[in-house]
């Protein structure tokens, strides 16, 4: 009678330790796919290269205790080289600031997190307007913030069919 009860506790040994080898390996190789994989995600300024559409939307902030509504819709082209150029439409407080579209320029910087920072210079603003973003969906989409005003930006790759489009 030992014997049998032998086999049964030598089987259940052996597939305890075998559930312990295969889930260590397993988590060693989904530790080396997370790392490869975060490698493979760096960013730079490479990875917005090309056209993107945008709307950007929030509070204009011209003086302590003073909000206006701003909307403004566009194309920005990113030159993979830390320029960009823009065209935007723009609406504060319910007036349109320009009969069609205005031509703006700027410049970028993405860092190797997918973080980034950039400056817009616009006939629009009396000063150079300073924004914060993130890269998301491998450079198909930018969202971004202005840091002295309460305006969001989302920027999504422009695209003709499976191709993108400058």
């Amino acid at each position: 009678m030992q014997k049998p009860c032998l086999e049964k506790l030598s089987r259940l040994i052996t597939s305890t330790i075998a559930c312990g080898l295969l889930a260590a390996g397993t988590t060693t190789i989904a530790q080396s796919n997370a790392d490869s994989t975060s490698e493979a995600r760096q960013c730079s300024d490479r990875t917005i290269m090309g056209g993107y559409g945008f709307s950007s939307e929030g509070l204009v902030i011209p003086a302590p205790g003073v909000t206006l509504p701003f909307r403004s819709v566009g194309t920005t082209h990113f030159d993979g080289k830390g320029n960009l150029v823009f065209l935007e439409h723009t609406v504060v407080n319910g007036t349109s600031l320009e009969s069609g579209w205005t031509r703006s320029t700027g410049t970028y910087s993405v860092n190797a997190d997918c973080t980034g920072m950039l400056t817009i210079n616009t006939p629009n603003s009396p000063v150079p307007i300073q924004g914060s973003f993130v890269v998301v969906k491998g450079g198909g989409e930018v969202r971004g913030e202005g840091n002295s005003n309460a305006i969001s930006t989302v920027w999504i790759r422009l695209r003709d069919g499976e191709h993108d489009r400058d």
